[in-house]
């Protein structure tokens, strides 16, 4: 399960979505992320999810790999889906014991399944397509306004671009370590959901230990050459917009138009 977890992992590319600009592709999430919620029926909802089909096909990204992505949140799905068939009113359609399915149950547990899925394969197509060196330029930049008010634009991007990398270190971290405590006998996928809690003690302290020893090392090294944040850096690659950038952020801005359209003339089916 936790070789599935593809979050904030890098796969290169020449596609035309691996070469838009960081900053209109951070932008262009948004927007889309606002598609989603935005709709309110079926039929605007397929908006979005043609948008993302597009970028998708566009990236060269390999099916697989979404579907791979989609692994870990499962569980999340399963609990989404069954609160909403179960504990929203409607037109009773099927009764199990004292529970019943209703039509509104069905017609929200789809609806909420297919929005979840889409906000994680769309906010993944981000980081699958976009070096954590260039997303960090990117956020600078859109914060550098900001500075005028002593924002520290360049620590927070920063921060949250080293978060974002961390994830499959510790991912991989966390796999040694369960492989270790089963070579030594744990058995961490047996017994009852308290044994399996308690199973994985073992497992978050030597992996709290050795985050720690990961941030201090990445501390020092940083100290060690001389970094005192952004001011006077230069940069080795600058980021630099052009019309594709633009047609990119037209085409999305068209889409959540069509939403809103939708939504206004409560188109549904």
């Amino acid at each position: 399960m936790l070789k599935d977890i593809t979050i904030g992992q890098y796969f290169p590319g020449t596609s035309v979505v691996h070469r838009i600009d960081a900053r209109f592709k951070i932008v262009i999430t948004a927007v889309f992320i606002v598609m989603l919620f935005s709709a309110s029926n079926y039929s605007a909802l397929c908006v979005p999810l043609v948008f993302f089909a597009i970028a998708f096909m566009a990236s060269k990204l390999s099916a697989k790999l979404m579907i791979k992505s989609m692994k870990p949140i499962v569980p999340v799905i399963i609990i989404t889906s069954i609160l909403n068939i179960f504990f929203i009113d409607g037109v009773s359609v099927i009764k199990i014991w004292k529970l019943n399915i209703t039509d509104n149950g069905l017609y929200t547990s789809g609806f909420m399944i297919i929005r979840l899925i889409a906000l994680i394969c769309g906010s993944s197509l981000l980081t699958y397509t976009t070096s954590p060196i260039t997303l960090t330029d990117a956020l600078e930049q859109m914060l550098k306004p900001l500075a005028k008010i002593k924002f520290p634009a360049h620590e927070l991007a920063m921060m949250m671009t080293i978060a974002l990398r961390f994830i499959p270190t510790l991912i991989e971290e966390t796999d040694k370590i369960m492989q270790a405590q089963k070579a030594r006998g744990a058995e961490l996928d047996s017994g009852s959901i308290p044994q399996r809690a308690k199973a994985l003690v073992p497992i978050l302290i030597p992996l709290f230990v050795s985050s720690f020893r990961r941030a201090e090392e990445l501390a020092l090294a940083m100290e060690c050459r001389c970094y005192n944040g952004g001011e006077g850096r230069t940069k080795l690659k600058t980021l630099v917009s052009g019309g594709k950038d633009y047609a990119a952020l037209s085409l999305s801005i068209f889409f959540l138009s069509v939403v809103f359209i939708l939504d206004l003339g409560k188109v549904s089916f």
